[in-house]
Order: C-alpha cells, then sequence, then structure tokens
C-alpha cells in the first residue's frame, strides 16, 4: 500500500537569505522619512563644494603657472611670477566665502523642510 499524501520540505537558512537578499534588489524602495531627513542634510553641508573648489582649482592653477615663470622655466619673465602669482591667490581667496555663502542659502531654503520633517519623526 502505498500514501500518496506525503508532504516533504526543505528549510535552509542561508538559502532562505540569499532568496531574501535578491528579492529586496527588485522590490520597490520605500523611503523613510528619516531617510528623507539625512538626504536633506546632507545635500545642506554639500551644496557650495563643487562651485568653491572649481574656483580654488583655478586659483591654483593660475598660481602654478606663476610659480613656472618665477622658477625659470620661461626664462626673463619675472615680473609675470608676480603677476601670476598674485592672480592666483585673488582667485583662490574668494572660494571659502563662496562655500560658504552657497551653504547659508540651501540651509535658509531648506529649513521649513528639515523642520517639518523632524517635527513628524519625533511625534
Amino acid at each position: 500500500m502505498e500514501n500518496s499524501n506525503v508532504f516533504t520540505y526543505q528549510y535552509s537558512a542561508a538559502q532562505h537569505r540569499e532568496v531574501e537578499g535578491i528579492r529586496k534588489k527588485y522590490l520597490p524602495k520605500e523611503e523613510r522619512k528619516i531617510d528623507i531627513l539625512r538626504k536633506l542634510d546632507h545635500r545642506v553641508q554639500t551644496a557650495g563644494i563643487v562651485p568653491s573648489l572649481c574656483i580654488g582649482i583655478i586659483g591654483c592653477l593660475i598660481f602654478g603657472i606663476g610659480m613656472c615663470f618665477g622658477l625659470e622655466v620661461f626664462a626673463g619673465a619675472d615680473w609675470l611670477s608676480v603677476l601670476f602669482g598674485a592672480l592666483g591667490v585673488a582667485v583662490m581667496l574668494p572660494a571659502y566665502p563662496v562655500y560658504r555663502y552657497i551653504e547659508r542659502k540651501t540651509r535658509i531654503a531648506l529649513t521649513p523642510e528639515i523642520l517639518r520633517l523632524s517635527d513628524e519623526i519625533m511625534k
């Protein structure tokens, strides 16, 4: 006599974790309020980095050209060394104030949203 109502089941915790990990990759992501708050905070903190870095790098390159003239890579142009050196420093100086200005402007723009989200999370 043969029993046809046989049920077999194999469970593997490692396999289950792997399947869950793969499944999570393809599920639509739900953004929690804390994640949105972190993104907004990160956006405020990094708002002025790219423009200030561009200004600083351009100033450093101009200053480097002045150093080339100062090291007599191009002979007989000592006055150009001073000119490019001063110009490079003048271009580099506003890099940090530009960063602070853009950060402050972004902070003012995003403050209401950040405060609203933080109030919702804390309640």
